[in-house]
């Protein structure tokens, strides 16, 4: 079969390998999308120490059940399904909480596991012991159901930061996540969502799809500023940082209203991750600012609840479809922020 495989820093090739057996407690899959994000053309461009190449990444999976191993029940060949990225371990102190998503034994697919830039995959035991393989609803098409991954990590960061009715949000970063944070802003009743982006072919691309009720470029205006104009100087009731850039970060403490909720949705580079923090705005203002970290395998199923009926639309915001042989340049497209979300199709159908 063909894969994909990372070997090193600027090193992925196209090439074959031997198709795999489902082992007892594991599934095989022929993936029919799996989706791209920034942290495949973070992990081209500087590898990730999770990674022992060489390894087929890709974690945005959807697929066709095609062999069930001898001790898995309730899966059968023909199967539609879609597969959560990050595995907790369901045993440690915080998965037992309920804080899957803060599992510090976490594995993922594409990482410690071989991924979805494949025509076929196994499905290892890890992820069915977490009940980390979702039917895809009837209406739902592969490509979509590969978008409920980062929808679901969207809604985690959601739910953290309490998005609910009435709420004006202002959400930083116009790229998918961006984008999916607009549409899962509106459906859980907020009133104003407000889109930020430093380059304008970005935002209006994004803005022409989503719609926010006002779009700002941060290249052209102060964002802080258009924030507290459209507010009338009360401020956002909740910011989402979805980029990956200090300063968002730091912006975002002078634009959300008091009691206000900050999102640091995006964490930033390893080698720079210390802001600017103005302690007392925090205190006198009685902010929050929460983490976002990955999804759990019921926020999985919550995405593909709200992708079924069309509580948060995402066909339209995958731009690109490209067979397998093309991640590369699915990679540079989306370095080149030339689309909204790009997917891999390696086995069309």
């Amino acid at each position: 079969m063909k894969v994909a495989r990372f070997y090193a820093p600027g090193d992925i090739r196209i090439e074959d390998m031997p198709e795999p057996t489902a082992g007892p407690g594991e599934l095989k899959l022929r993936v029919r999308n799996t989706s791209t994000c920034g942290t495949d053309l973070k992990i081209f461009r500087h590898g990730h120490h999770h990674i022992d190449p060489p390894r087929v990444i890709g974690h945005e999976i959807a697929g066709e059940v095609v062999e069930v191993g001898s001790e898995v029940n309730g899966w059968a060949a023909g199967d539609r399904v879609q597969v959560i990225a990050a595995i907790p371990c369901g045993e440690c102190p915080e998965c037992l909480r309920g804080w899957m998503t803060i599992c510090p034994n976490q594995l993922s697919m594409g990482y410690h596991f071989e991924g979805g830039f494949a025509e076929y995959m196994i499905v290892p035991a890890n992820v069915l012991k977490v009940d980390g393989v979702n039917r895809i609803p009837d209406g739902v098409s592969y490509a979509e159901a590969s978008v409920a991954e980062p929808l679901a990590c969207v809604l985690n960061g959601q739910e953290l930061a309490r998005v609910g009715d009435g709420d004006t949000v202002v959400v930083v970063g116009a790229g998918p996540i961006g984008c999916l944070h607009v549409r899962l802003a509106r459906a859980r009743g907020a009133e104003n969502v407000y889109l930020v982006e430093l380059n304008r072919g970005r935002l209006d691309m994004a803005a022409e799809l989503v719609k926010p009720e006002a779009a700002i470029c941060a290249a052209e205006v102060d964002p802080i500023q258009a924030v507290l104009d459209l507010t009338g100087g009360r401020g956002a009731d909740v910011v989402i940082t979805a980029s990956a850039a200090g300063k968002t970060q730091e912006d975002a403490l002078k634009m959300v209203a008091r009691r206000g909720r900050i999102s640091f949705f995006g964490g930033l580079p390893k080698d720079n991750p210390i802001i600017a923090c103005d302690s007392n705005l925090v205190h006198y203002r009685e902010l929050t600012i929460v983490g976002a970290n990955g999804s759990s395998p019921d926020h999985n199923k919550k995405a593909l609840e709200l992708i079924a009926t069309g509580a948060v639309p995402v066909a339209d915001l995958i731009t690109h479809h490209l067979p397998l042989e093309k991640v590369l340049e699915a990679i540079d497209v989306v370095a080149g922020g030339t689309a909204i979300k790009v997917t891999i199709e390696p086995v069309a159908g």
